[in-house]
């Protein structure tokens, strides 16, 4: 059993890190996927790419309380299985697709498909004891981490075997570790356990009203909801931006990429700690959002490729302020609704995903195109900028405001402990 439960644990990272790599392969890939299957440029093929973003986000974002709903009526290991094989012939169809149109309906299909995280994580939770619950949702941050980082770098490598090599390496890891799964994985939900499917229980949409039960935490969700869709500048017109602006290849992408997996890693691994009991949860919010807003600043206005690793310092530094906002939007909330917060967070950063790279790849594609007005590549960086400074000053006044009125609140604010204090 124990063995069992040891080989379930391992198909469930990997297969975790697969969901997380999916996209991270065929990003370094896909400006010039598109540019060459509608025979444009690559700054006109960033509009384009913003419409591939979005819709698989999107369905992401419809699908996943779906899955998970049906994983709770039929059990963990048949979504499991079932969404990896049509993870992976989805990317063989992807990979074969001779339009755009194909490729468009491809990444819907993905997103269908790719919602099994909610699943995965509900299997850790089924199989999990009190003394290694922790250790096992650990597995969770390792294979985001990993993933991330594996991820572009491999799909820049692949590149070099062609443009539509990574979509042929997402299908075999998929299609492999069904077939693994086959034979490792055990069903962990008792059919005792199991209850009716309800399309009112499998609503996305559900958890934004968790904003207007706790109004009072409402300034700070816009000012995090503003955080992530200012980082839409990087996330999703990078691989246009500097193909563009440095005529860079696929494979330094997914370099710069991994680089940045790197840091992220390293600033949340261990930064956001010290950050928090140096600055307090406050003033790390704040130098947070000023270190975004500098990196998005310098992204803008960098003229040479090597400036961009530079400036990803700053900008990835900027990472300690989120665990911090969310440490004292969690001061806010009774302890039996925590989940609840992180569902409806979670939520909101879904959106930014879905809506971001419409605004950011677009803005790029207008300041780029031959009869623009102005030409300035970096002007996504630059309206991530505003959004982030906008994010603190909401963050400062509702901040500033609180402390003054409440001190319990004051409390959880000026704590020096990621951890929240007890909630108001």
């Amino acid at each position: 059993m124990a063995t069992n439960r040891k080989a379930a644990i391992g198909f469930i990272f990997v297969t975790l890190l697969i969901d997380v790599m999916g996209w991270g392969l065929i990003i370094p890939v896909l400006p010039k996927l598109i540019a060459e299957l509608k025979g444009i440029s690559i700054n006109e093929a960033s509009a384009y790419g913003s419409f591939l973003i979005a819709v698989y986000a999107g369905f992401q974002f419809l699908f996943a309380p779906v899955i998970g709903n049906l994983s709770d009526r039929f059990g963990r290991r048949p979504v499991i299985l079932f969404s990896l094989l049509g993870f992976g012939i989805d990317y063989l169809f992807q990979a074969l697709a001779p339009t755009y149109g194909l490729l468009f309906i491809g990444r819907i299909i993905a997103g269908i498909t790719g919602a099994s995280f909610t699943t995965a994580t509900a299997y850790i939770a089924d199989i999990s004891t009190n003394e290694n619950r922790a250790k096992n949702f650990g597995l969770i941050g390792a294979a985001f981490g990993a993933g991330f980082i594996i991820g572009p770098a491999l799909g820049g490598a692949l590149s070099g075997f062609g443009i539509r090599a990574p979509f042929y390496a997402a299908a075999g890891l998929c299609l492999l570790n069904c077939l693994f799964g086959l034979f490792v994985l055990p069903e962990s939900l008792a059919k005792e356990n199991r209850r009716k499917f309800e399309w009112k229980r499998a609503n996305p949409v559900g958890s934004f009203f968790f904003f207007k039960k706790y109004p009072t935490i409402g300034g700070l969700a816009f000012s995090f909801f503003l955080i992530y869709l200012a980082a839409q500048a990087v996330q999703g017109n990078w691989s246009f931006f500097t193909m563009y602006r440095f005529n860079w290849n696929e494979k330094m992408v997914g370099i710069s990429l991994a680089v940045v997996g790197v840091l992220v890693g390293a600033v949340q691994g261990g930064l956001t700690g010290v950050a928090s009991k140096k600055l307090g949860n406050e003033k790390s919010v704040y130098t947070g959002l000023l270190l975004y807003t500098l990196g998005l600043v310098l992204f803008a206005f960098a003229n040479q490729g090597w400036l961009m690793f530079a400036f990803l310092i700053p900008y990835c530094l900027g990472g300690i302020c989120g665990p911090a906002l969310q440490s004292i939007l969690a001061g806010h909330i009774p302890p039996n609704e925590q989940g609840e917060l992180q569902g409806a967070l979670t939520s909101l950063m879904s959106l930014t995903t879905i809506i971001g790279p419409l605004i950011m790849n677009n803005l790029f594609y207008y300041f780029t195109k031959d009869s623009t007005p102005v030409h300035f590549p970096g002007v996504s960086f630059l309206l991530g900028a505003v959004f982030m400074l906008i994010s603190t000053f909401i963050a400062w006044k509702v901040l500033s405001r609180e402390k003054k009125t409440d001190p319990k609140l004051k409390e959880v604010i000026e704590s020096h402990n990621l951890k929240p204090t007890e909630p108001h």
